[in-house]
């Protein structure tokens, strides 16, 4: 297991958003993305979490809606790994599988494309 101080993790998702290729990033709408401590205590395996509407599913009139949500887990992310470099690479695929499922991407289409 490694250990950062929350503002080290946060710095980590701020990485793997950054990494994202600026033609996709220009498409994300209506998005935020939250660092917790813990998952929902009904999944305390989760690493993260999308919370919303996928771009494919709104309407027109979703402009006025609340941001959709993706829940990072630090706990769970920091527990299964040993080394930081580790750490990184788990964060920048968690981050991607989520914001994957905000373009509509499913489970099924991730783990074919290795981001499960």
């Amino acid at each position: 297991m490694i250990e950062l101080d929350r503002t080290a993790f946060e710095a980590l998702v701020d990485r793997a958003l950054d990494d994202i290729p600026d033609e996709i990033a220009a498409l994300v709408d209506n998005l935020v993305v939250l660092v917790e401590d813990e998952p929902p205590a009904d999944d305390p395996d989760l690493l993260g979490l999308y919370d919303g509407v996928a771009l494919t599913e709104r309407t027109a009139n979703h402009s006025a809606a609340l941001p959709d949500r993706i829940f990072i887990f630090r706990n769970p992310l920091q527990e299964m790994c040993e080394t930081e470099e580790e750490l990184v690479d788990e964060v920048r695929i968690t981050v991607v599988h989520e914001i994957a499922h905000h373009f509509g991407i499913g489970e099924a289409e991730l783990h074919g494309l290795g981001y499960a």
